[in-house]
């Protein structure tokens, strides 16, 4: 059990929030560190694990030129798919992760590359775009990290005090 995914149905919680997760990357490892947590189905929704492009169109309603343009590796389609768990879940929150872990590129992108993407209510939607480095089991540990963080700090009263260049303000 990760303490991040302890923090994040913590404060979830606080809040009467829940949360679904879309994972491409990561394989289900989102969820299984957030139901690692005793009580996390009093936030936690549950998830999809939508490794194969199609069931990112058919399933979370990814926009089907935007796979076929740029392929699952990209910014949007994890914006997307965010959105669509959070939807198709009936979930305050949704979170997702694609990307690729390796061994070898994918979508021209090499292994590494890295989207996690946070959709809320009021249209709070954000994408952060990840340079990882290691192995692909590191490449998806860090990915399953990276994601819970990007939710605490967008959750309101969560101690996001400022944007700065590096969470995506200027």
């Amino acid at each position: 059990m990760s303490e991040d995914a302890a923090r994040v149905l913590a404060a979830l919680r606080a809040r009467g929030a829940t949360l679904a997760v879309a994972e491409s990357l990561t394989g289900g490892l989102v969820a299984a560190e957030l139901t690692a947590v005793p009580g996390a189905s009093r936030a936690f929704r549950g998830s999809v694990t939508a490794y194969a492009t199609d069931l990112k169109r058919e399933v979370l309603g990814v926009d089907g030129a935007l796979l076929d343009e740029r392929g699952a590796v990209d910014a949007e389609v994890a914006r997307q798919m965010a959105a669509g768990v959070r939807r198709a879940l009936g979930a305050t929150w949704g979170v997702a992760t694609t990307g690729v872990a390796g061994p070898e590129p994918q979508d021209g992108r090499p292994v590494g590359t890295v989207y996690v993407a946070v959709a809320g209510p009021e249209g709070r939607e954000k994408v952060n775009a990840l340079r990882l480095n290691g192995g692909r089991t590191d490449i998806r540990k860090e990915s399953v990290r990276s994601v819970l963080a990007l939710l605490l700090g967008e959750l309101p009263g969560n101690g996001r005090a400022q944007d700065t260049e590096e969470n995506g303000g200027t």
